[in-house]
């Protein structure tokens, strides 16, 4: 059997997979990380999402192989030093982002991806990069209110860690 070794949550690992081994069934079966849902099994709810090097993949439509040497940030990797939630999670909570919670962590994953590469998006912009998470709930004013929130606190926070007085503290 084939040794996948890559970088999960910012830790190394290694496991031994078989080839048609999928990433979401690596990430829950074998190493335990049940955050990341299955819903569909065929990469259109987006339950299953993970960030692969920084993008937004279903994880159902990936093999495991194909996280060789990669960089894979999952729902648990998300949050800060003793368990402090991202800025992302804190917005859902206040907002109501999220209802039965089933879909919550693939539409959390969407929206850390479009945040890291587009810090101020438009409302047009979230609605597109989380098309691909369905809502059985019917969540989504919420979930767009977050993603919004969230781009705000972080946008402040940024601007906070680059004032010089900040940055010392």
């Amino acid at each position: 059997m084939p040794t996948l070794s890559f970088k999960l949550n910012g830790q190394p690992v290694s496991a031994e997979v078989e080839n048609p081994t999928l990433l979401v069934d690596l990430l829950r079966t074998q190493l335990g990380l049940t955050g990341t849902h299955i819903g569909c099994d065929t990469a259109q709810c987006g339950c299953c999402t993970v960030m692969i090097d920084g993008l937004a993949v279903k994880s159902c439509s990936q093999l495991a192989m194909q996280a060789a040497g990669r960089d894979v940030t999952t729902i648990e990797g998300l949050a800060g030093e003793g368990g402090r939630l991202h800025p992302v999670q804190e917005a859902f909570v206040a907002c109501h982002g999220l209802q039965c919670g089933y879909c919550t962590p693939g539409m959390v994953m969407s929206a850390v991806a479009l945040l890291a590469h587009n810090a101020r998006p438009s409302e047009a912009e979230i609605v597109d990069a989380l098309e691909g998470n369905l809502c059985r709930c019917t969540g989504y004013v919420n979930i767009v209110a977050a993603v919004q929130q969230a781009a705000a606190t972080m946008a402040a926070g940024s601007a906070k860690a680059s004032h010089p007085a900040e940055a010392a503290r």
